[in-house]
């Protein structure tokens, strides 16, 4: 069980965030002012293309490369194909990642790479290929990185990627800004955050702002999304406000991200959303609550969702599944897992909206709901906090399950 009493003691929460997760989520607005800085320095907001490209093409290590793509296809309307290039497979036993293009790839395309650490041995081999198909590359690396040099051999633009000031090495591997204790401590899920140093990690929270700003630049300028300048600063306004809600400070009864990991402890959730930009803020608090806190969760579209996670509220996943051993010690044994719905919608339900649909559902079999939904402003920057406190709630969760003595 999660002991909520900790969620609201700052000192606690400062102790157990060896790896200082919580600053660096909160310093995402610093880092989309600071990475939207050095894309016009790397010469972003000079750009005249000829026009849209046939197809956006986004590749990198990772759950990055994935929310990039999610997030541009929202947010694009369907104005440009946009398509994530998974990794088709591994070079050695050491796990290198390999990317091949698509067989259509060509001069009329754009391939997007964003990579947090830029060592990744099958990008600049990726990057050879594009230069082959003549098709035109932007990169996001840490500067004098092997992509960045790729990328300057294929003759596209790459854009350093910004940093927080207290890192020294790779956002993988914050400096812990406070607090004691071993980060790689058997059994921290904070831990593993830089510690296996997992291709499918995610790179810290607030790090992904740093890759995902500049590329965000690029979409405006080739036509893909609307974010000037000025929805550049609003975007990072919104995260600084998101911060402020969600910060430690904050007791739980007020804090969305805090309320959201407490309903969340103990529970398999079902992430639910509606909208494209929902669904892309869904799949990466799925993403984020297995990566960070070490927690199973499952994330579909709805109305699709009430028939593909129909049989997980009354199989063995279902409130009260195990009632009738109802008289069986429990002391020892650990807690049962049960479905959560948890509802991400870009506005009010409206129309054919399938929400309260999904809401009478879940209510029939008896199951809980929580619900998040953005305050009013443009869908970037919806996209914006639903991101936010998607990542607060994992990082809440995942200390909470930190040892205490």
């Amino acid at each position: 069980m999660l002991d909520e009493s900790f969620l609201d003691d700052p000192a606690a929460l400062a102790r157990a965030d060896a790896h200082g997760l919580l600053r660096s989520t909160a310093e995402s607005g610093a880092r989309v002012r600071t990475a939207a800085r050095d894309a016009a320095e790397a010469g972003i907001a000079d750009l005249k293309p000829d026009g849209r490209p046939r197809a956006v093409l986004v590749a990198g290590p990772g759950p990055v490369a994935a929310c990039t793509a999610d997030l541009f296809a929202g947010l694009g309307g369907g104005s440009c194909p946009v398509t994530l290039i998974r990794p088709t497979g591994v070079a050695s036993a050491a796990g290198a990642l390999i990317w091949t293009l698509p067989g259509w790839t060509g001069p009329l395309d754009l391939l997007l790479v964003a990579s947090p650490e830029g060592t990744e041995p099958g990008l600049p081999l990726l990057l050879e290929q594009a230069y082959r198909r003549g098709c035109s590359v932007v990169s996001v690396a840490p500067a004098g990185s092997p992509v960045t040099e790729a990328t300057a051999q294929a003759r596209g633009l790459a854009v350093p990627l910004a940093k927080a000031l207290y890192e020294h090495t790779s956002p993988y591997e914050p400096t812990p800004p406070y607090g004691q204790g071993d980060p790689e401590s058997p059994g921290s899920p904070v831990g593993r955050v830089g510690a296996d140093r997992d291709d499918e990690a995610p790179a810290a929270p607030g790090a992904l702002w740093s890759l995902l700003t500049p590329l965000i630049a690029l979409a405006d300028r080739i036509g893909l999304i609307t974010a000037p300048p000025p929805a550049l600063q609003s975007l990072a306004d919104r995260l600084d406000q998101v911060a402020e809600r969600c910060g430690p400070a904050i007791a739980t009864y007020s804090n969305p991200a805090k309320t959201l990991a407490a309903e969340l402890a103990d529970t398999l959730p079902l992430i639910w959303t509606e909208g494209p930009v929902a669904g892309a803020a869904g799949r990466h608090l799925a993403t984020a609550l297995t990566a960070l806190a070490g927690r199973p969760a499952l994330a579909a579209e709805l109305p699709e969702a009430l028939t593909g996670h129909a049989a997980l509220l009354t199989g063995a996943f279902a409130a009260g599944a195990d009632a009738d051993d109802f008289f069986r010690d429990r002391v020892e044994d650990p807690q049962a897992l049960h479905a959560r719905v948890v509802l991400l919608r870009e506005r009010e339900p409206a129309g054919t909206s399938p929400t309260p649909a999904a809401r009478d559902l879940a209510l029939h079999h008896d199951t809980p709901v929580s619900e998040l939904e953005p305050t009013e402003g443009t869908p970037l920057e919806a996209a914006a906090e639903l991101l936010a406190i998607a990542d607060f709630a994992a990082v809440y969760l995942a200390l909470a399950s930190v040892p205490r003595p």
